[in-house]
């Protein structure tokens, strides 16, 4: 493993139409399917997009490969099969709750588990067959997958792995994703996770009929957030040879199928598009922030989104909280209370969130459904107001929390609303709020602006 990860090469850009080949030649020059491709190669394309989606948007690739994709055995219903994993919400499998909701981080299991395996659903909303909605998945494992690649055919995955590596290998070519980092597999890719830390834990935003873009920066301007040359494609890498009773897993309306080969699908040889697996170091986000009064909202810290149709509003924003510098003046610097149209669900990936003080930890997990009110919990609350005559700058540092924001409203499934690790005193981090309401200090202000009025017209 330790010379693989050496090895590693990437292409930076978000968006782009790439070209890589592992063999030099291997890349038609004049034409995507040629009568015969160099060095014997089958010609494959792999579509992300409607073939009549608007050129801006317009999402595909060209693999060329040894063998193509289609020499398998017959998908078969996967034994055992996998009981939580969930493309489509309703009462069957899930339920409504408005409830705050809050679980402490699952325990990686001491049982071999794989990705696949260890791959749960927390919550969701909409049906990956209808091909609008989102879910959203935490994972556990302790082992790579052997002789075995996944395929997700529902909806494209963003990864967010919060404790050990993930070492992808996907038909483009090679991934290293570390916690602090993110990597995005899009519809349809077949890709292995190996794992070369061991035990690993992290999380999974799952959308369907869309795909994830950078957000507009509008008055921010042409630079800021997370930059376009610091996404990273793979290059062109390959496997050849006889792989018998190869395995491939394919996600398809959230049920697993299996089917049989006896090759690698890794085996493309060189492929050019912008239909491609990337990975984004989240440390080189430029975050904005006030720099005077009011603390922003969150949406400034977008990393990517997934947009519906209806302009500002998103299937699914992944929103970042990174080290930062905190300046504002005669404000309360924590998140502020709120109740949103949007549904939240946030992870930690390490260090403290600046809003919960206690009991919100990394690789744990926080749900607060639409229009469900939320915000900094007591302990947070106090300690800043006691430090009402002393907030001077600060920077947060030590810390990388993170936010799924989706306008549809999650259903949570059963086995997540009845896990050992959800915390059911989670509410209790705000029953401690106490009134400070007080007439006589509403007074004193009036007094003190009434006498600063009269000083300045005089």
């Amino acid at each position: 493993m330790g010379e693989k990860l050496a090895e590693l090469e990437y292409q930076p850009g978000f968006g782009n139409h790439f070209s890589s080949e592992a063999i030099a030649g291997a890349l038609p020059r004049d034409q995507n399917s040629p009568l015969v491709c160099p060095l014997g190669l089958y010609a494959e394309q792999i579509s992300g997009t409607s073939f009549t989606s608007p050129r801006k948007l317009n999402q595909r690739s060209w693999l060329y490969r040894i063998k193509p994709s289609v020499t398998h055995e017959p998908f078969k219903p996967r034994v055992p099969a996998h009981k939580k994993l969930v493309s489509e919400f309703d009462a069957s499998n899930s339920r409504t709750n408005p409830t705050q909701l809050r679980w402490r981080p699952e325990d990686v299991p001491d049982s071999p588990t794989d990705f696949v395996d260890g791959l749960y659903t927390i919550c969701g909303a909409g049906s990956s067959f209808l091909r609008h909605g989102f879910a959203i998945h935490m994972y556990t494992a302790n082992k790579g997958m052997k002789d075995s690649a996944f395929c997700n055919a529902d909806g494209d995955f963003l990864f967010v792995p919060q404790a050990g590596r993930l070492w992808i290998e996907t038909e483009c070519g090679r991934l290293l994703v570390s916690p602090g980092e993110i990597a995005v597999i899009p519809q349809g890719f077949r890709f292995s996770v190996d794992l070369p830390d061991g035990k690993s834990r992290g999380y999974v935003a799952e959308i369907y009929g869309a795909h994830f873009q950078l957000p507009d920066l509008g008055p921010i301007g042409a630079n800021g957030l997370a930059a376009p040359r610091d996404f990273l494609a793979p290059t062109a890498w390959f496997e050849e040879g006889l792989r018998p009773d190869y395995t491939i897993v394919q996600k398809f309306g959230g049920e697993l199928f299996t089917a049989k080969q006896d090759f690698s699908p890794f085996n493309v040889v060189a492929w050019h598009g912008n239909y491609v697996p990337y990975k984004y170091d989240l440390h080189k986000f430029c975050p904005y922030n006030t720099v005077l009064v009011d603390h922003g909202d969150p949406s400034v810290n977008t990393v990517l989104t997934a947009p519906t149709d209806k302009p500002g509003v998103a299937l699914l924003d992944f929103v970042i909280f990174p080290p930062r510098w905190l300046v504002a003046e005669h404000t309360f610097r924590p998140p502020y209370y709120h109740r949103n149209c949007m549904s939240e669900f946030m992870g930690l990936i390490y260090g403290a969130y600046e809003a919960k003080a206690d009991g919100f930890l990394p690789g744990g997990a926080s749900l607060h459904s639409c229009m469900t009110p939320h915000g900094p919990d007591t302990t947070t609350y106090e300690a800043t107001i006691a430090r009402v005559n002393a907030m001077a700058p600060s920077k947060l540092t030590g810390t990388m929390a993170f936010m799924f924001e989706s306008a549809l409203i999650p259903r949570v499934c059963h086995w997540a609303l009845e896990s050992p690790f959800l915390d059911h005193d989670y509410y209790q981090c705000w029953i401690g709020l106490k009134s400070h309401f007080s007439r006589i200090g509403l007074n004193e202000t009036n007094v003190q602006q009434t006498d600063k009025t009269r000083e300045a017209s005089e």
